[in-house]
């Protein structure tokens, strides 16, 4: 899996500092940015994101550019409806060599690897015969496994990206998606590290876990080492 931010609003905390200051200023957006400091920026959108006021948070985009996953995730990616993105087109893209992305519960299985790799090769060849018969590249991907590797460009606003990262970091989440939330969250936090500071599973950025039966039990070891952290205090 490759993730890269290749590009992000520059200076994000101070542009949500300076919109939410807006709506309560007479001067306009220009002369108020001139007017915040870095310091005043951090202090107010702390304040923004603990209290849920988060609509100044959608001035801010971040655009990743994705390889190496397979269309299992990115099916699941484009669930995530507040956001844009631009895929590698199996209709247009012939698929000759395809990659696959193998889970490690197979991999560490040498029976199943050895079956998994059989069926990949023979579905490679009739895809290739497939197209030998000129049957169009958009009717023959109807055979390609979801295993399939595939690229995927996408950008979110702030908002959006908080709320893939609430659902999509928490362990209950499939492994291939929340390798990449954690992996799009550690390159946002370190661009605009106030704003997401506190972002992922509920259980992190809310105190809360909302799996109820099917919770992991980190949300009790966070409050656990917390309530340890303010006897020490």
């Amino acid at each position: 899996m490759m993730v890269k931010l290749v590009r992000h609003t520059p200076e994000p905390e101070r542009t949500v500092a300076m919109s939410a200051r807006l709506c309560y200023s007479p001067i306009g957006a220009a002369q108020l940015e001139e007017k915040i400091s870095d310091e005043q920026a951090a202090k107010l959108v702390r304040k923004l994101v603990s209290m849920g006021h988060l609509s100044t948070l959608e001035h801010v985009t971040f655009t990743f550019a994705i390889e190496g996953v397979s269309r299992v995730l990115t099916h699941q990616l484009v669930r995530h409806r507040i956001a844009s993105y631009s895929q590698q087109s199996q209709r247009y893209v012939k698929e000759h060599d395809f990659e696959t992305i193998v889970p490690a519960s197979i991999a560490s299985k040498p029976e199943a690897k050895a079956k998994f790799d059989k069926l990949m090769t023979e579905i490679q060849a009739m895809y290739d015969e497939f197209i030998a018969l000129d049957i169009p590249a958009e009717d023959v991907r109807y055979i390609l496994p979801n295993a399939t590797e595939t690229k995927i460009v996408c950008t979110f606003n702030a908002r959006s990206l908080l709320n893939f990262f609430s659902l999509r970091c928490c362990t209950r989440a499939q492994w291939e998606i929340r390798a990449l939330a954690n992996e799009m969250l550690r390159q946002c936090q370190a661009v605009a590290p106030v704003i997401f500071e506190n972002a992922g599973p509920t259980c992190v950025s809310e105190g809360v876990c909302h799996e109820g039966a099917m919770s992991c039990g980190r949300l009790q070891a966070i409050l656990a080492a917390k309530a340890k952290a303010e006897q020490k205090q």
